[in-house]
């Protein structure tokens, strides 16, 4: 029998890696180790598609290296910046990641940091873990109410649209900016500010829900974040180079905005540790889409892509440089 077509070097849920050795020959990966990108590039010869994660680098050396039968790379996450896409294409390799599946996953947690955020969360948990609570009082604790802030909100793709149904339940109005403004069935009842200072000051909540792209890095230095609200909350689910770390950081501890709740950081793992001992700092590990249902969607996806290219057509999920920017955009 032939080499299985698919090698799968990242651990999968059970239930995602059942459902890919349902539907295609597959070899995997052994152990939950993260395999480095050399190591996927030697482990994968004689495979003709490959299933590798955002923490694999793929860049022109990178794609020249895979062996010679390899035809597809599939990216088990929405984000392709870690794909040099232009360079695959040269070298005639197709990829295809995973978008709209993770929608609702991402929003919720969205939803969830801004939660924790303005309910001081990560102070309350440690109360109860240093075991220093010593009962209820008035004056204990006191974090805002959400319901009838205004939710600004950077970047009104699938995942942005998503988040905004969502405050609606908590009443919020919600005020948008972006590169262009949203046909007004996608708009609904969210405000568009072309200027970029006008919507900074009406973002009682700001989240961050654009595309990691050379235009948006660092978009929350120090001047914008003077430009928010005093008593405004950050959330960021988008990606860590968005922020700059130093303006963040100074603004949580001078007091200049009330909170944040991070979900992503620059150079993950190994995020700036300022955060880790500023209280009003509500952090989680990078989980915006680690629900089950979105992991198994992930796997379904990429299948059915790898189904169709196999068949001769041209699936949604696939990344080419003449239809990056319109993949972003979902």
């Amino acid at each position: 029998m032939d080499a299985p077509p698919l090698y799968v070097a990242i651990p999968l849920l059970p239930r995602a890696r059942d459902l890919i050795a349902r539907r295609r020959r597959a070899r995997f990966s052994e152990g939950e180790e993260r395999l480095s990108t050399d190591e996927i590039i030697r482990l994968a010869r004689g495979a003709r598609e490959v299933m590798i994660s955002g923490r694999n680098r793929f860049d022109a050396a990178a794609l020249r290296a895979l062996p010679a039968s390899v035809e597809v790379l599939a990216t088990y996450s929405v984000g392709f910046d870690h794909i040099d896409l232009a360079a695959a294409a040269d070298r005639g390799i197709a990829v295809l990641n995973t978008p709209d599946v993770l929608t609702d996953a991402v929003a919720e947690t969205a939803m969830l940091l801004c939660l924790g955020a303005a309910r001081r969360a990560t102070e309350s948990i440690m109360l109860l873990r240093d075991n220093r609570w010593s009962g209820w009082s008035p004056t204990q604790l006191p974090g805002l109410q959400i319901t009838g802030r205004r939710m600004g909100i950077y970047g009104m793709g699938r995942i942005g649209r998503c988040i905004a149904r969502r405050a609606a339940a908590f009443e919020m109005p919600v005020h948008y900016h972006g590169r262009r403004r949203l046909d007004a069935v996608l708009e609904g009842s969210a405000i568009y500010h072309a200027d970029e200072a006008d919507f900074l000051s009406c973002c009682d909540v700001l989240v961050l829900a654009c595309a990691a792209a050379p235009e948006t890095e660092l978009f929350l230095n120090a001047e914008r974040i003077a430009r928010l609200p005093r008593d405004a909350i950050v959330v960021n689910i988008a990606r860590g180079s968005i922020v700059d770390d130093d303006a963040l950081v100074t603004a949580l501890g001078a007091g200049e905005i009330f909170a944040a709740g991070l979900d992503v950081f620059n150079n993950e793992p190994d995020l700036d540790p300022r955060y880790l001992k500023l209280p009003n700092a509500f952090l989680l590990p990078h989980v915006g889409s680690s629900t089950i249902e979105a992991r198994l969607q992930m796997a379904a996806i990429l299948i059915d892509g790898l189904e169709s290219l196999e068949a001769g057509l041209k699936p949604d999920n696939l990344l080419t440089p003449h239809n990056t920017e319109a993949c972003r955009n979902r």
